[in-house]
């Protein structure tokens, strides 16, 4: 939280108590005054009203600014010679009604919080973008920066006269600002919150459209306008709010929608009110995507519309409701996107790849209950989890079955009517699910939000002599140190072998509860070919099969019609590689045997990578390269028996740049750079050329030079990202060294040359060569920590916490730290989530060599 204030519940209830906020006035001057963009600040004037309930009271406001200029509250000068970005500005002598004036000078940010400023490599121009959650609006203006304190906020800004701007609302005028300039008006805002007020600005490319009475805008950096899909984003777009419109009962209360794809974004996507913001580095596409890819951007187009509603119209009070606000959003966008876009199988996604990152996170040592008080600022920053979007999106999955749709909806549209415009927290939302359901929801949310961890499901089945069952039980596990065993609502499906195909004869519903759930209905019934537990995915539970069903589903996986069926014996496998309790030899075999068959584009996708992380973490490392060797063996194969230019052709051409390692795989990976033996169909276009060259340059097989030569073919924010990495990965000692030089330095690198540099410094083949790098990280950890900001701080933590040195070495190291006083909590709980890997880690390559 460097240069920001940490604020407290504590405080935050208080000032709360205290205020009530009219508007804010914001000005801001972001040229060098010569009509050209501003460099390293900008000048920025707040005006903001504000009624107080204790005349004579004292607050504070959030001013993270490089130089404040000045301050006048109710038209006296204010006190700032205690000011400071960490602490903000103290406010004596509170009248019942207030103006308070601020004029400050700002920093452009680099890390991607407050106000990104971005250079493009292609024509150099300038874009700029807001990102103000958690608390980053106070880098910008002065703000009583906490969700519950909404306002209407009224922008004004000077800007180049060729750029354009984009805020909440639309435009309301333009005027001249002396030469080369112009300033930017924008009517007042409906009230929000001030992490989802917004401004950008710059040359961007604007596409607009129209629907249902509402303005539609896409825009992008000039230089990246062929690349922007604008028909297939707008038709996801209108589907989304025909979607929403008619299921929450109450329209979008904007006149426009605008989207931005812009550069060094640090998440996926942030729901400003009408000014949505996403990452064009994910979501923009240069080069041939799969389906994978165009799911994944339909899935966060319709989250962050969600948040129209659910965030933004009806905010949270305090970020002990950041669950809320994201788990509604997940699982509001699975819904949307299988009810009304062609991606009829989301919930097969949400599965393989959202609810598998809720499993890990759920599994660390700092697990959390889904709903937990966030003390400050900093505990938000890193509960951006797991836990808080796909365990709380399987939550309220499971809330919606539990109680009905139809009640649920209805819960949901007396929650948007009473609470709109407002704040409001999960307890207010259950006092209307309650009402329109009849049942009683606090037992189940306690159950489910106040504790922590996963259950684990297993079946337990004696078959008789005649084939037929003589018992059969679910039995329910729960780690020692979080023993509570939950409710689930399951279905329980009956599959038999017809041909190659398995088909489902049965599916029973029913509620398991306690240690031992016994299924009486399936006595005396035949045995099933498979038996799946939670088939059709209602609850969130790691799931075991019981020995016939697992050995039908090694030979037979592919015979599901459901992707949905598949993907859960896919993820119980997995898990169980995860638990130790297959091996990864035998995880690899059924991936090698029955993934060529899937038909599913995501499920290949996320178990593609599956495999490659169990090969990298959890195998046995002796005999890892022959199960390297065997999985490039398979993506080839699969490869030369996809259609040409498939999807499934490009995901299998990437399985294989990643899993080849071989030299006669470095020799046809190279030839597919200079276009020699590449495969009828596949197109080795930009995306791929960079991969490619990035698997060589880790094995040693690329230079710098030719690095610097393919980003003379790709002079962009794209090619530069993709060669610092490509870079980081050459495996000579001094690289590495001066790598590690630049992530510890005093220099401020910009968020995407961190990335690549951190993304880049560790791999899988370079183990030996970053070893003394271990003990490094930990004496520079907490450095590092305090004079970041939080994004780069975090990723510093995660990507250069040494996970591959998989040794007791490595733990003890780590012990050692921890042991240590004056850390700061968030960077300990993160330093620990890494050494929770390498112990499972440790656990798994255990299981592996056991195998042999």
């Amino acid at each position: 939280m460097a240069g920001v204030r940490n604020l407290t519940q504590v405080e935050a209830a208080e000032r709360a108590r205290l205020l009530t906020i009219d508007g804010y006035d914001i000005t801001l001057d972001l040229t060098d005054g010569s009509g050209n963009p501003g460099e390293v600040t900008f000048r920025s004037t707040t005006q903001v009203t504000f009624t107080c309930v204790e005349p004579g009271a004292e607050t504070f406001i959030e001013v993270a600014a490089t130089t404040l200029h000045s301050a006048t509250l109710n038209g006296a000068p204010v006190d700032t010679s205690g000011w400071s970005a960490e602490t903000g500005l103290t406010l004596t002598g509170l009248a019942a009604a207030n103006t308070l004036v601020v004029e400050a000078d700002f920093a452009y940010s680099a890390s991607g919080q407050g106000m990104q400023r971005s250079m493009d490599p292609v024509d150099k121009e300038i874009y700029l973008y807001s990102q103000f959650e958690t608390a980053d609006a106070q880098r910008v203006f002065a703000c009583f920066d906490q969700p519950d304190l909404k306002s209407n906020f009224t922008w004004h800004a000077t800007v180049p006269a060729h750029w354009k701007v984009v805020s909440n609302m639309p435009v309301e005028s333009e005027a001249k600002a002396g030469v080369g300039a112009k300033t930017v008006h924008f009517p007042p805002s409906v009230r929000m919150s001030s992490y989802i007020t917004a401004l950008c600005a710059g040359p961007y490319t604007e596409v607009r459209d129209e629907h249902d009475g509402i303005s539609l805008g896409a825009f992008v950096r000039a230089s990246m306008a062929r690349y922007l899909d604008a028909d297939d984003i707008f038709a996801v777009t209108k589907q989304g709010f025909d979607f929403f419109h008619e299921q929450f009962g109450v329209r979008y209360p904007l006149p426009k929608y605008d989207q931005l794809w812009v550069p060094d974004f640090n998440a996926g996507a942030m729901e400003n009110f009408g000014c949505v913001v996403h990452a064009e580095a994910h979501y923009i596409f240069r080069s041939q995507v799969t389906d994978y890819e165009y799911e994944q951007r339909a899935n966060t187009i319709l989250h962050e519309m969600a948040h129209m509603w659910f965030g933004d119209l009806v905010t949270m009070r305090w970020w002990n409701d950041l669950w809320l606000n994201e788990s509604f959003a997940e699982w509001a966008s699975h819904w949307c996107n299988t009810s009304a876009t062609r991606f009829t199988d989301a919930w097969t996604t949400f599965l393989s790849i959202r609810k598998n990152w809720g499993y890990r996170q759920d599994q660390l040592s700092s697990t959390h209950p889904v709903y937990c008080e966030m003390p400050d600022l900093e505990a938000v920053e890193v509960n951006f989890d797991g836990i808080t979007y796909a365990k709380g999106a399987s939550v309220i999955k499971q809330l919606v079955a539990y109680v009905g749709q139809d009640a649920f909806l209805a819960g949901l549209r007396a929650y948007f009517g009473k609470h709109m415009w407002s704040n409001a927290t999960f307890d207010d939302l259950l006092t209307e699910l309650e009402t329109a359901s009849g049942r009683e929801l606090r037992k189940f949310a306690a159950q489910w939000l106040e504790t922590a961890q996963v259950n684990t499901l297993r079946p337990v089945i004696e078959v008789g002599a005649d084939g037929t069952y003589t018992s059969v039980v679910v039995q329910q596990e729960a780690p020692a140190a979080y023993p509570t065993l939950r409710t689930h609502r399951i279905g329980v499906g009956l599959y038999d072998k017809q041909g190659d195909q398995l088909v489902r004869r049965e599916l029973l519903e029913l509620d398991v509860a306690g240690e031992r759930t016994e299924i009486d209905r399936l006595v005396g019934q035949p045995a099933a070919d498979v038996l799946l537990l939670n088939d059709d995915d209602l609850t969130y539970a790691k799931l075991r099969l019981d020995e016939r069903s697992m050995a039908t589903v090694v030979e037979h996986i592919a015979g599901f019609d459901s992707s949905l069926a598949r993907a859960l014996c896919w993820a119980a496998a997995w898990d169980m590689v995860r638990d130790a309790e297959l091996a990864t030899r035998d995880y690899l075999a059924l991936v090698c045997s029955g993934l060529p068959a899937e038909k599913d584009i995501n499920l290949t996708t996320a178990t593609l990578r599956q495999a490659q992380t169990a090969l990298t973490m959890y195998a046995d490392q002796e005999w890892a390269p022959t199960g390297w060797a065997r999985l490039a063996e398979t993506a080839a194969a699969a490869l030369a028996a996809a259609a040409p230019g498939s999807g499934f052709q490009l995901a299998w051409a990437r399985a294989y740049t990643v899993s080849g390692r071989g030299a006669g795989d470095l020799a046809t990976l190279r030839g597919w750079l200079s276009g020699d033996g590449v495969p009828e169909g596949l197109t080795v276009d930009t995306e791929l050329r960079w991969s490619l060259l990035q698997t060589l340059a880790a094995a040693g097989e690329a230079t710098d030079e030719q690095i610097g030569y393919e980003l003379d073919g790709d002079r962009t924010a794209s090619g530069e990202r993709e060669a610092a990495y490509a870079r980081a990965l050459l495996p000579t000692a001094e690289n590495k060294a001066s790598v590690w030089a630049k992530l510890t330095g005093d220099e401020e690198l910009p968020n995407w040359l961190h990335r690549s540099l951190l993304q880049g410094f560790q791999h899988s083949t370079q183990v030996t060569l970053t070893a003394p790098y271990a003990q490094r990280f930990f004496d520079v950890v907490d450095t590092v920590w305090k004079r970041s900001d939080s994004e780069p701080a975090q990723e510093f933590v995660m990507l250069a916490y040494p996970a591959y040195q998989v040794s007791d070495e490595t733990v003890a190291q780590t012990d050692a730290w921890l042991a240590g006083n004056g850390h700061n909590p968030s960077l300990r709980r993160l330093v620990a989530e890494g050494r929770d890997g390498v112990v499972r880690a440790l656990r798994a390559r255990a299981r592996d060599t056991a195998a042999a």
